[in-house]
């Protein structure tokens, strides 16, 4: 993982079960102007211990993230392929939006100098199927290599559509996972314009705070996450350290609006019934629900509507555990759903459920367990993730736990 909580998931996992914000003023562009002046930005960021110096003049920033996360999902795996499963090892890596800071810089360079200055390396850098292009030539891995683009729920898709390739057959091995990287003018202008972002500048740390009566819309911010996917035989037969087991994938459409969730929650209720019967699980097996929870107004409130109407009593008794760690990463947008799902995997391997940080005063209309504030231990034996986006998709995974 590669957040704005940590780069490497240890340091990630470390910051969440502490409760620690990773947003900050954003220092990428000068955003004195905007509205928002506030990210969860990758402080710092060295991309030389995970891309090779020639490899760097060809790709962007949320390239860069795909391929640090691959290799260190790829080390932490202990992924050793042969020259024969490298043919059928997979590669799905959802990107929302990919290289808009690339293209920002290339229109100004044809304004300023001309189109013959532009660098041949632009469309490379810009294509969102370049992060699971990128990550397939270095490790070698010629089995199907495509993006799924979907928005916020980009990333969910792609651990979906890996985890199905492998159940049929038509993949040994995946990589899977998403990456963004847009902490860039038009698209901090793009969301304010929308009334999307929160714009608590002078406290970014307490801006993103979903399910909270004072939320006032979701942080951007970038990263990247990648899990590596086998069939649980094979990674117990090569002694694989093992997370957790994927078991159920649900995807809907709201059929509804462009930006706005349906009101009545049909198409969040669908995606999770969906990976429930995937699962072939009760809805009271689920212990622990990372949600969407984005911080926005409307949004949180019909998530809330949804796992209430879903789980009914498991739920509303509190029994069900739920928070949502955008809280601390902010929305990594097309990148979220993976690391969402890693998220969900450490607490099934873990036995703690990282804490929804910022709840000062509890949304009445989001009465369930959001785990306010701090984290808290209990054995996860199932939990769900929920990535919904823009065009009213939605996407819900199960991981459980292994023993």
């Amino acid at each position: 993982m590669v957040t704005p909580c940590g780069v490497t998931a240890d340091a990630t996992w470390q910051s969440l079960v502490a409760g620690r914000s990773g947003i900050g003023p954003i220092t990428q562009f000068d955003a004195t102007a905007f509205a928002s002046r506030i990210a969860g930005e990758i402080r710092d960021w060295d991309p030389s211990p995970f891309v090779d110096k020639k490899k760097r003049k060809e790709v962007s920033r949320f390239e860069e993230f795909a391929l640090a996360s691959a290799a260190m999902a790829v080390h932490d795996a202990e992924l050793d392929l042969t020259e024969e499963e490298r043919d059928r090892a997979a590669c799905v890596i959802g990107v929302g939006i990919g290289g808009l800071g690339v293209i920002e810089r290339t229109v100004e360079v044809i304004r300023e100098k001309g189109p013959s200055k532009v660098s041949p390396y632009s469309i490379p850098a810009i294509a969102t199927n370049l992060a699971a292009g990128q990550i397939s030539i270095v490790h070698r891995l010629r089995g199907p290599s495509l993006c799924t683009s979907t928005a916020c729920a980009s990333s969910a898709h792609a651990i979906g559509e890996a985890f199905e390739m492998i159940r049929h057959g038509r993949a040994s091995v995946a990589l899977a996972g998403g990456a963004e990287a847009t902490i860039t003018p038009t698209c901090i202008a793009g969301f304010q314009a929308m009334f999307a972002l929160s714009r608590r500048n002078d406290d970014p740390e307490k801006a993103s705070r979903p399910f909270d009566k004072g939320r006032d819309g979701f942080v951007c911010s970038e990263g990247g996450a990648v899990l590596v996917l086998e069939p649980l035989a094979r990674a117990r037969k090569r002694g694989a350290r093992i997370y957790a087991e994927v078991t159920g994938y649900g995807a809907s459409s709201d059929a509804f609006h462009p930006v706005q969730p349906a009101s009545d929650g049909a198409g969040a209720r669908a995606s999770m019934r969906a990976a429930l019967h995937d699962a072939r699980l009760p809805p009271d097996a689920i212990d622990y629900l990372n949600a969407h929870g984005t911080s926005t107004p409307l949004g949180d409130v019909q998530e809330c509507k949804a796992v209430a109407a879903v789980f009914g009593d498991h739920a509303t008794s509190r029994k069900l555990w739920m928070s949502s760690t955008k809280s601390m990463t902010g929305h990594l947008l097309g990148a979220a759903g993976a690391a969402e799902a890693a998220v969900c995997a450490l607490a099934c391997a873990h036995g703690v459920v990282p804490p929804t940080i910022n709840i000062e005063e509890q949304d009445p209309d989001c009465a369930l367990e959001v785990v306010p504030n701090h984290a808290r231990e209990r054995q996860v034996r199932h939990a769900l993730s929920n990535s919904f986006g823009f065009g009213g998709t939605n996407v819900t995974l199960i991981l459980s736990r292994v023993g």
